[in-house]
């Protein structure tokens, strides 16, 4: 066992969170409190802290997408992301923010919100369904956001991701929440977790950061990256090739 010891200095955080070279590659960023809660009030935003707010910018900026479940975006009230003055030279060459890629199977969204009117052109939001979805609400989607279909009763996470790929969309960051999470790990997609542990004890019965049935294989990790700020601790786990 090892001392966890803090490092002198500043961390250059882009360079420690940048993204492999090559290949498509899907990193998860959550928070949990020390007893193992994912939201305080029903809400993630109530665990973290400002260097964990300052974490969760910069991974969107050297994401090409951000991909979040429909109950995330109504919960957290979720906006198109905006441009960032700390991402200096993160976005040269691409679109100065990334897209939202927003999971949804009902199409229960309101299509009139910022999320989907306040985009950019050139990051319009992304709506990640399956072919059940209601045709109405469909059609609506596709008038404000470009739609991917993949799958037939359910997502096809699988598919999204390589339809995502295939539009430039190598590099994800999934924001949740806990369900999609939870599936995408089912299906073997997470290559990364960024998990922020925030000094707090809840108690009661809350949402993990996985919320879903259990895994019949469970996948370990390999811790790749451990940092402190304050009693904040920001672990980087990486799958083990």
């Amino acid at each position: 066992m090892r001392a966890l010891t803090p490092e002198d200095g500043e961390v250059d955080l882009a360079e420690r969170y940048a993204y492999p070279p090559d290949g498509t590659w899907l990193r998860a960023n959550m928070v949990a409190s020390l007893d193992g809660a994912a939201q305080r009030d029903e809400r993630s935003a109530g665990l973290g802290g400002p260097a964990d707010r300052r974490l969760f910018l910069l991974l969107r900026g050297l994401a090409d997408v951000v991909v979040v479940g429909a109950e995330t975006v109504r919960t957290e009230g979720y906006g198109p992301v905006r441009p960032n003055d700390d991402w200096g030279v993160a976005r040269d060459g691409r679109t100065p923010v990334p897209p939202l890629a927003i999971v949804s199977r009902s199409l229960d969204l309101d299509f009139d919100a910022p999320v989907f009117t306040e985009a950019r052109s050139d990051a319009r939001t992304i709506v990640l369904t399956a072919a059940s979805a209601d045709p109405v609400r469909l059609k609506a989607a596709r008038e404000r956001a470009d739609v991917i279909v993949a799958g037939e009763l359910v997502l096809d996470f699988q598919g999204a991701v390589r339809a995502l790929a295939e539009r430039g969309h190598r590099r994800l960051l999934c924001e949740g929440g806990p369900s999609i999470l939870a599936q995408l790990v089912a299906v073997g997609l997470l290559d990364e977790l960024c998990l922020t542990l925030s000094p707090q004890l809840l108690g009661g019965t809350p949402t993990r950061i996985l919320n879903g049935p259990p895994v019949p294989v469970p996948e370990e990790l390999t811790l790749a990256d451990t940092l402190r700020d304050d009693d904040f601790l920001f672990l980087r786990y990486t799958r083990r090739r």
